[in-house]
C-alpha cells in the first residue's frame, strides 16, 4: 500500500471510530502527560473514570508538584503499578522547580523527567504540543503490522518507526496518530495486527498470585488510614507475599514505617 492510500484508509477509520476522551477535549500538555502515565499498561475504560477524578484534585502542575505523595497514591489507587503515581508527582515537582511550570516541548527534556520514556515523551510532543515526532505503541503496531508487515513473524521497534516517518501525516499529527490509536484498538478488538509479531513483545505478567497483587493491597489498605503490620497482615489474610511486598513498597518510597506504624509515604 502506498503512503496516499495509507493515509486515507486511516483518516476513514479514524472519523468512523473515533473514541471521546476527556484527554482530547484539552491539548494542555499537562493533561497530556497525566494521561500519558495513566495509560501505560493500563485500558482506556479504566484510565478515563480515574484521570477525571485525578484531574479534579490536581488540575494543574502546581498542585499535583505542592501535594503529599500519600494524596497522589490515594488518588491513584485503584489503577495499579503505583510507581508512576511516584514517577508523576516528581515529574510534576521538577516541571515546575527547573520549568517553571510549563511541561518542556522537546523529547531530552522530557526524557529527563521521571518515568518518561522516548515513547511517552513523543507522545506528548505530538498530543500536547502538535509536533510530528515519530513514535509507537501497542495500537500502532497493529495498523502498520497489518498493513505493511502482514507476513512477517518478527519486528523491530527500528524498523516499524521508517515506516511510521514515511507515512506519517505531519501537517495534522495530534488528530493523525488519534486516528491511528482508535484504529489500532479496533484491530486489535477483532484479532487483526497481533503485536505478538514485535520483536519487543513481552507478555504482561497476570496479576492474581504476584507481588504485584499483594502490593496493591497493602496501598490500597493504607489509603484508609495507617496501621501496624500485625493490623495489615490480619486483615489482608498475608501469605508468604506479604514481607516482600512490603519491603518493595518501602524500598519504593511508597510507604514509610514510623515506630509501629506503618502509613503512606508523606
Amino acid at each position: 500500500m502506498n503512503t496516499t492510500d495509507f493515509q486515507a484508509l486511516v483518516w476513514q477509520r479514524g472519523r468512523e471510530l473515533f473514541r471521546a476522551m476527556p484527554w482530547r477535549e484539552s491539548t494542555d500538555p499537562y493533561l497530556v502527560l497525566v494521561s500519558e502515565l495513566m495509560l501505560q499498561q493500563t485500558q482506556v475504560e479504566r484510565v478515563i473514570p480515574k484521570f477525571n477524578s485525578f484531574i479534579a484534585r490536581f488540575p494543574d502542575v502546581f498542585g499535583l508538584a505542592s501535594a503529599s505523595l500519600a494524596d497522589v497514591l490515594i488518588a491513584w489507587s485503584g489503577l495499579g503499578y503505583n510507581r508512576r503515581a511516584k514517577y508523576l508527582h516528581q515529574a510534576a515537582q521538577k516541571i515546575v522547580t527547573d520549568y517553571g511550570g510549563l511541561v518542556p516541548s522537546t523529547q531530552a527534556e522530557l526524557v529527563g523527567l521521571p518515568g518518561v520514556g522516548p515513547n511517552t515523551a513523543a507522545a506528548v510532543l505530538a498530543y500536547g504540543f502538535n509536533q510530528p515526532v515519530v513514535f509507537v505503541e501497542t495500537n500502532i503496531r497493529s495498523v502498520y503490522f497489518h498493513h505493511f508487515f502482514e507476513d512477517a513473524t518478527s519486528v523491530s521497534d527500528q524498523a516499524l518507526r521508517e515506516v511510521v516517518r514515511i507515512t506519517l501525516d505531519s501537517t495534522q499529527p495530534r488528530q493523525w496518530y488519534w486516528a491511528l490509536m482508535d484504529y489500532g484498538n479496533d484491530l486489535k478488538r477483532r484479532g487483526v495486527g497481533q503485536i505478538t509479531k514485535s520483536s519487543h513483545y513481552k507478555k504482561q505478567s497476570p496479576l492474581q498470585g504476584s507481588l504485584r497483587e499483594v502490593r496493591g493491597q497493602i496501598l490500597r489498605r493504607l489509603t484508609r488510614g495507617d496501621a501496624t503490620e500485625a493490623e495489615l497482615r490480619s486483615e489482608l489474610e498475608a501469605d508468604g507475599r506479604f514481607a516482600a511486598a512490603l519491603a518493595d513498597l518501602i524500598r519504593d518510597g511508597l510507604v514509610e514505617r514510623s515506630r509501629n506504624q506503618l502509613n503512606l509515604t508523606k
